[in-house]
C-alpha cells in the first residue's frame, strides 16, 4: 500500500535524527545525576533548606522528563514499524490512521525535544521576565500591546507554563501601556529570548471610524530570573527609589496604598518596577533582585555585541526596528525578519502558536554560532 510505503520511509528518515539527539543528551551521564539525586533525597536533613532542595527536586524533574521522553521516543519508533508490518501482512487500510496519528506525534515530540538540546545558555533554564512596552501609534499600539500580553499568557499556558505580574501600566484609552512579567517553567527564558525586539502589527484600525489601515509597535525586553544571590555590588547613593500606587487588577491592596516601587540606576539608566506583592518592602525585594540581575548581565558582558546577546538590542519602538510583522490586512500572515519563518494563520499566532518562530529563531542562532566558530 502506497500510504504505507510513505510512512515506512519517513519513521525511517528519522532513525538518524533520534540517535544523534540521545547522544546529544548524554543521556548515561543525566541517569548517574537522577541516581546521585535519589539518594541525596534518602540522606538526613535533605529537607532543612527548602530553598535548595526544592531547587534539586526541579533539575530531578527534568532530568527524569528528558530520559523518559527519550525511552519513549525509542519505544515509539520500534512501535510504528511493527505496526507498519502488520499493516502490509494483514492488508488492512483501517491501521493507516492509528499509525499517521502515532507518526506525527513521534515528529512532533522529537523535534521538541532536539530543540531542548540547543538551548545550553548559562541562564536558558531559568525563569523569563517580559517587559511589554507600547511604541509608535498611541491606542492602537496600546491595544497592539494588550493582543502581545495575551498571546503570551496563551503560549505559556499551552507549555503548563505560569505568568506572574510584575508591573502593569493601563493604556490612556484602551489596552496595556506597560506590563512587566515573569514566565515560570523549565527553559523559560531559553524559549523567549527569542522574542526580544521590536512587534509590529499591520490592521485595519477598530479606532478609526473611517477604517484605514493602521501601523502599530511593540518593543520586547527579555531577561532571565537569576534567583541565586548575586554578589553584586550597588552603592545607594546610585539609586533612585519612587514609590506610586498600584494599578490594574489586583487584591484589595491595589490602589489603595502606595506600594509599588520604581528602582533607577542613574549611572547605567537601568529602570525596574515591581507592584505585585502586598507590601513595599517586598516589592522593593522583588525590583532588587531584577536590577543586580541585570547588573550582573552587564558586568559578565565585556561589549555591547554580547550584552545585546542577552538583553536584545535596545531599539527604537518604530518603523524599521522590528523583529515580526503581524498583518491582519489586507492579508493575513506572520513573519520572523530573521529567520523568514511565516505562516498565514495569523490567528493562531496570536493564540499562542508561537513554537514555529522560537524553533526557528534557535535553529537560526545555532546554525549562526556555529558558522562563527568555524
Amino acid at each position: 500500500m502506497v500510504e504505507l510505503d510513505q510512512m515506512k520511509l519517513e519513521i525511517q528518515g528519522y532513525e538518524t535524527a533520534l540517535k544523534e539527539v540521545k547522544a546529544s543528551l548524554d543521556l548515561e551521564n543525566k541517569s548517574k545525576r537522577i541516581e546521585e539525586f535519589e539518594v541525596e533525597m534518602e540522606a538526613p536533613g535533605f529537607w532543612d533548606d527548602p530553598d535548595k532542595s526544592n531547587q534539586k527536586m526541579k533539575e530531578l524533574k527534568n532530568l527524569k522528563d528528558t530520559v523518559g521522553l527519550c525511552d519513549k521516543l525509542t519505544t515509539q519508533y520500534d512501535d510504528i514499524l511493527t505496526l507498519i508490518e502488520m499493516g502490509y501482512e494483514e492488508n488492512d487500510e483501517t491501521m493507516i490512521p492509528e499509525i499517521r496519528g502515532e507518526l506525527d506525534e513521534f515528529i512532533s515530540e522529537l523535534e521538541e525535544l532536539r530543540i531542548g538540546t540547543l538551548l545550553s545558555g548559562e541562564y536558558d533554564k531559568n525563569n523569563a521576565i517580559l517587559k511589554l512596552n507600547a511604541g509608535a501609534g498611541g491606542t492602537e499600539s496600546c491595544d497592539w500591546c494588550s493582543m502581545l500580553y495575551r498571546m503570551y499568557n496563551r503560549w505559556a499556558e499551552r507549555k503548563g507554563f505560569s505568568v506572574e505580574v510584575l508591573d502593569f501600566l493601563d493604556g490612556d484609552e484602551a489596552g496595556i501601556k506597560s506590563v512587566t512579567f515573569q514566565v515560570n517553567g523549565v527553559n523559560a527564558y531559553g524559549y523567549l529570548k527569542s522574542e526580544k525586539g521590536v512587534h509590529r502589527l499591520v490592521r485595519i484600525s477598530p479606532f478609526n471610524a473611517q477604517g484605514k489601515r493602521q501601523t502599530s509597535f511593540v518593543s520586547l525586553d527579555v531577561m532571565p530570573d537569576i534567583e541565586e544571590d548575586l554578589d553584586v555590588e550597588i552603592d545607594e547613593k546610585d539609586l533612585r527609589i519612587d514609590t506610586y500606587r498600584s494599578s490594574g487588577a489586583g487584591g484589595q491592596h491595589i490602589n489603595k496604598t502606595s506600594s509599588a516601587i520604581r528602582i533607577t540606576h542613574i549611572p547605567t539608566g537601568t529602570v525596574v518596577q515591581c507592584q505585585n506583592e502586598r507590601s513595599q518592602f517586598q516589592n522593593k525585594d522583588k525590583a532588587m533582585q531584577m536590577l543586580k540581575a541585570k547588573l550582573y548581565l552587564l558586568k559578565q558582558e565585556a561589549n555591547v555585541e554580547k550584552l545585546s546577546d542577552i538583553r536584545g538590542e535596545i531599539k527604537d519602538i518604530a518603523w524599521g526596528n522590528q523583529i515580526r510583522s503581524y498583518f491582519l490586512q489586507p492579508y493575513k500572515l506572520v513573519k520572523d525578519l530573521r529567520t523568514d519563518v511565516e505562516t498565514g494563520n495569523a490567528d493562531a499566532v496570536l493564540d499562542g502558536a508561537l513554537d514555529p518562530f522560537i524553533n526557528g529563531y534557535l535553529k537560526w542562532i545555532n546554525t549562526k554560532d556555529t558558522v562563527t566558530q568555524e
